[in-house]
C-alpha cells in the first residue's frame, strides 16, 4: 500500500485533505504544505484533496527510485513518463495503450508538485536546490495584459515541463437537453438546482455552499436592507462543514429571473415540510435521504444530474458545469459583453470567460449576414 490522500477535520470545523503512507503516517511535509494551502491561502477543501492526490503520486515514484524527494526535481522528465504510464493494476503497455492519464491530469499533478517544493523551500524543509530543474526564464509576452499590467517587456518563470494539452473546450447543455432535465424532476429541489445552475450561472460549490440569508429573491431586496436591486443571489466565501465553497474570494451577487424565483418559491415550500431543515441555515438541504436537514454535498449535485439524465433518456450525462457554460453561451447569445460575463460568472480576468465563447456555424453564419453588403458599380454582380 502506497501514499494516499487522507482527510482531516480540525477542531474548529474546518476540514482538509493531507497525505499517509502505507501505515497511516502522516507524511509532515506535504501536511505542512496542505494545511498553509488550506488555512493561509484559503484554498477549498477540494482543492487539498486534489493537491494531496498529486502528492501521493508524486511521493510513491520517488519511493520507487529510492529517490528523496527533496533532490528529485532534476528528474521531472522521467516524472512525467510515470505518470502517464503507471498503472497500478499492471495492465497498461507504454507504448502500445493510450497513456493512463492525459495532459491535463499530468499538468495539474505536477503543478501541485512544483507548489509543495517552493513550499518546502520556503518554510526550510528543503534546500534551494529543490527547485532545480522546476523552471525557465522566458518573457512574458504571452500573458494577458491584465497579468502584465502596465509592463509591456518582462520576464517570468515558466514550468520547464509541461505537456502540450489538447485545445479546451467546455461542453455546454443544450435547450433541449435542459428541458428534459426540468421534466424528469420529481421534486421542487431538484427543479430548482437545475434551473438555479442554468439560470444564473453558479458554480456548484456556490450553490451547496449558499445559506438561506443569501437569497434575495423579492423583486425589491433593499427591503432586507440590501442594496442589490432586483431578485439575486449573494455569494460569499465561508468554510463550511459539507465541502461547499466559493472559488472567487470576492463576493458577487447572481441577478435571478422569474424562473429562478418561481423554482424557489416551490422548493421553500416543500423545505418547510422537513422538520428536520427547520435547523439548518443551507440553502439546499437533504430532503428525501439520511441524514435529513443536513446540507447537500456538492458531489450530490451530480449525481442528481445524472439521475435525471437517465430518467430522461438522454444520449449522455449533463454535469453541473455544462448547465453554466449553456448559461454563458444564452448571456452571449442575449448581446452580453465579455466584462458582464466575467461579472457574472465569476472570473478575476477576462480570459477566463473566452473558454466559454465557442460560437456555433449557426451564430458565425448569422454574423456574416448580418454585415451589411457595399453598393457595388453595375456589371460587377457576374
Amino acid at each position: 500500500m502506497g501514499f494516499r490522500s487522507f482527510r482531516v477535520v480540525l477542531p474548529s470545523g474546518v476540514g482538509y485533505w493531507t497525505v499517509v503512507d502505507g501505515s497511516y503516517r502522516v507524511v509532515e511535509e506535504a501536511d505542512n504544505f496542505l494545511l498553509a494551502a488550506r488555512l493561509g491561502r484559503d484554498l477549498a477543501e477540494g482543492t487539498t484533496q486534489a493537491y494531496a492526490t498529486a502528492l501521493g503520486l508524486f511521493l510513491e515514484w520517488c519511493q520507487g527510485l529510492s529517490v528523496d524527494w527533496r533532490g528529485a526535481g532534476r528528474g521531472m522528465a522521467r516524472f512525467v513518463f510515470w505518470l502517464q504510464h503507471h498503472d497500478p493494476s499492471g495492465q497498461h503497455r507504454p507504448g502500445v495503450d493510450e497513456p493512463v492519464r492525459g495532459a491535463r491530469r499530468v499538468n495539474a499533478v505536477l503543478a501541485a508538485v512544483r507548489e509543495f517544493l517552493r513550499h518546502a523551500v520556503a518554510v526550510g524543509d528543503a534546500a534551494p536546490s529543490a527547485l532545480d530543474g522546476l523552471f525557465e526564464v522566458v518573457r512574458d509576452w504571452d500573458l494577458p495584459s491584465e497579468v502584465r499590467g502596465e509592463h509591456t517587456v518582462g520576464f517570468r518563470e515558466r514550468p520547464r515541463h509541461r505537456l502540450q494539452e489538447p485545445e479546451r473546450t467546455v461542453d455546454a447543455a443544450t435547450e433541449d437537453e435542459v428541458l428534459g432535465l426540468v421534466r424528469a424532476c420529481r421534486n421542487a429541489r431538484d427543479r430548482f438546482i437545475v434551473i438555479g445552475l442554468w439560470r444564473m450561472g453558479a458554480r456548484r460549490g456556490e450553490l451547496a455552499g449558499a445559506r438561506r440569508e443569501d437569497a434575495h429573491f423579492l423583486p425589491d431586496a433593499r427591503v432586507l436592507g440590501c442594496d442589490v436591486s432586483g431578485p439575486h443571489l449573494h455569494v460569499r466565501k465561508r468554510n463550511n462543514d459539507n465541502g461547499a465553497a466559493a472559488k472567487s474570494r470576492w463576493s458577487r451577487a447572481m441577478p435571478a429571473d422569474w424562473l429562478v424565483v418561481q423554482a424557489y418559491d416551490q422548493y421553500a415550500a416543500e423545505r418547510e415540510a422537513c422538520p428536520a431543515a427547520a435547523s439548518c441555515d443551507f440553502l439546499l438541504v437533504n430532503l428525501f435521504a439520511e441524514p435529513l436537514g443536513r446540507p447537500m454535498r456538492p458531489q450530490a449535485l451530480n449525481e442528481i444530474l445524472a439521475a435525471l439524465s437517465r430518467r430522461a433518456g438522454l444520449s449522455r450525462v449533463v454535469h453541473p458545469h455544462m448547465l453554466r457554460h449553456a448559461f454563458a453561451t444564452t448571456v452571449m447569445e442575449a448581446g452580453a459583453t465579455l466584462d458582464e460575463l466575467k461579472e457574472l460568472l465569476g472570473h478575476a480576468f477576462l480570459t477566463s470567460s473566452e473558454v466559454y465563447l465557442h460560437p456555433s456555424q449557426e451564430r458565425l453564419r448569422r454574423a456574416v449576414e448580418q454585415v451589411r453588403s457595399p453598393r457595388l458599380p453595375e456589371g460587377t454582380r457576374g
